[in-house]
């Protein structure tokens, strides 16, 4: 890869939450926009954000070269909210103010769907990810005999086969009656869990106890709680927002309501998520799409995940998120589509790329053109457990894999307990 020299200049121009900077224009200049929520309820995914920023500018400081013509590399970071109109605003104002030639983009539907439908209607190339890729390509308008829904927009993530990939080989390690209570809400997320995920784990032998999709936001989650009782549901599954679930499971603690599996995705994914439960967080279950055990490196950026993880570490002073994988990953991804590009200023050259794109990332080997779609590339989802940190540990928590059945390449650490246990 080309020189990872750091260029003062360039990093001041590109500097975090500048939302870019002075530019010499023309073509001698490749702009890359990238959208994540870093305030919202979304927030946690974009934790890592800064570090990742860092990363990737000092990794391009030097630029690219690209069928012998040099070009400076410029980052453009814009904050989402966690808001969906926020989202499509912020990445109109990329495409159309700065003229980027390839958007990146991360975290809940919320925030990636509407990025992907503003570069889709205006011809700019995005690679985008951590949305389930169901949610993301028919929560788009996609059909399922559609091969190839978009010409500009890609994805990259893992979808509701590797989640029942996941929760089937983590609740086996627990004798239970096989009931399991979900709250999934009304949203992208929900929708598309309920209509794929439901349905393969009734075939995997699971009684699903849905008491219908909620609204984000609810207060009060008796009336759930009460059916989960009722049902002796000793599996919980949700997909919700952080608040929505930190309201929910003290809730459910109050009213006495203790599965012995509590399953947890979108929220719970990181630490600072699951210190706020206090002890009510010990012995979650959660899904890792990244960790610093994942045998896999940055091909932009050079690190190992091990690195990674202890490089954010030593200079945040907190502790590993998953996000920065993902996050780094699709920085991996855009490099090296411009670099594959005939012209990494013709878009339609740059969305070409990408549809042919094979590239090594922390998160493991992105190939588009291998399926399930043109559009997505369907990336592991590993289960494992926040169990309390071992003494001397500066952290309240630990995530420990249990289960690697959607890539048995990543070392395992324990296996799973019951809550509570």
């Amino acid at each position: 890869m080309s020189g990872l020299a750091l260029a003062g200049p360039l990093l001041t121009a590109c500097k975090v939450g500048s939302g870019g900077g002075s530019s010499s224009g023309g073509t001698s200049t490749l702009k890359i926009g990238f959208v994540s929520p870093r305030t919202g309820p979304a927030a946690g995914f974009g934790e890592p954000d800064a570090y990742v920023l860092g990363l990737a500018r000092k990794a391009l400081a030097d630029g690219l070269t690209v069928g012998g013509k040099k070009y400076r590399v410029e980052i453009i970071d814009k904050d989402g909210q966690s808001n969906p109109q926020r989202g499509s605003q912020v990445a109109n104002d990329l495409i159309n103010a700065e003229g980027v030639d390839l958007m990146l983009t991360t975290s809940t539907p919320e925030t990636v769907n509407p990025v992907s439908d503003a570069c889709e209607a205006a011809g700019v190339p995005c690679i985008s990810t951590v949305v389930p890729w169901e949610a993301w390509y028919f929560g788009r308008g996609a059909k399922p005999t559609q091969k190839q829904a978009f010409q500009y927009t890609f994805h990259f993530c893992f979808g509701v086969e590797q989640f029942r990939q996941a929760y089937t080989s983590l609740w086996a390690q627990v004798k239970t009656n096989r009931k399991v209570g979900v709250m999934w809400p009304n949203d992208s997320d929900g929708n598309a869990i309920r209509h794929a995920l439901g349905p393969l784990l009734e075939k995997a032998g699971y009684d699903i106890v849905d008491p219908g999709a909620y609204t984000d936001g609810t207060n009060d989650y008796s009336s759930q709680i009460a059916r989960f009782k009722s049902d002796d549901c000793e599996i919980f599954n949700t997909f919700p927002i952080p608040s929505d679930f930190a309201t929910f499971w003290r809730q459910a603690a109050q009213q006495g309501y203790k599965p012995k599996i509590v399953q947890v995705a979108k929220t719970g994914l990181f630490p600072s998520q699951v210190e706020a439960l206090g002890p009510l967080g010990v012995g979650i279950a959660g899904g890792a799409y990244w960790t610093p055990t994942f045998p896999y490196s940055s091909s932009l950026a050079g690190v190992s995940s091990k690195d990674l993880a202890d490089g954010y570490q030593q200079s945040s002073g907190k502790q590993w998120t998953q996000q920065l994988g993902a996050s780094l990953a699709l920085f991996d991804a855009g490099a090296a589509a411009l670099r594959a590009a005939s012209d990494p200023k013709d878009k339609k050259a740059v969305a070409k790329a990408i549809a042919g794109l094979d590239v090594e990332t922390p998160v493991g080997r992105l190939q588009w053109g291998k399926g399930p779609n043109a559009n997505v590339v369907a990336t592991p989802i590993l289960g494992g457990q926040w169990v309390r940190a071992a003494q001397g540990s500066p952290h309240q928590l630990d995530f420990v894999l249990c289960e690697n059945a959607c890539d048995p390449n990543v070392p395992l650490a324990a296996r799973l307990r019951p809550y509570g246990s």
